[in-house]
This record gives C-alpha cells, sequence and structure tokens, in this order.
C-alpha cells in the first residue's frame, strides 16, 4: 500500500476541508395546505399525507 512520504499539517488539511460544509435544506409552501416542507417530500398536515400539493393518503399517522 502507499504511504505520504510527509506529516500533512493540519492547515493544509483543514484548507482542503473548508469546502465541505452543511447546505439549508429548500423550503417550498404548499399551494393547497400553505405549510412549509421540504422540496420532493411527502409531508403530513392535520395526520393526512400529501405529496406535490396532493392528498396521497387519508388519515395516515406517522409512526
Amino acid at each position: 500500500m502507499a504511504h505520504p512520504k510527509r506529516k500533512i499539517s493540519k492547515t493544509r488539511r483543514d484548507k482542503r476541508r473548508t469546502h465541505y460544509k452543511a447546505k439549508l435544506p429548500q423550503l417550498a409552501t404548499c399551494p393547497e395546505t400553505g405549510t412549509v416542507h421540504v422540496y420532493h417530500r411527502a409531508y403530513y398536515v392535520d395526520g393526512d399525507l400529501y405529496y406535490k400539493g396532493k392528498l396521497v393518503l387519508e388519515n395516515a399517522k406517522p409512526e
């Protein structure tokens, strides 16, 4: 296996890692219910499951 010839300094390592950061999820407002939810995800409103503004399941309870 290959081994590094020299130790990589903490500064050099951290400079490389500056681009690895968490992004905030993009949120959308449902035109049907007015709730805020994450894009491309199903969401619950008063026990009903919605996706893309359409009712998918009635009285579905999240577990």
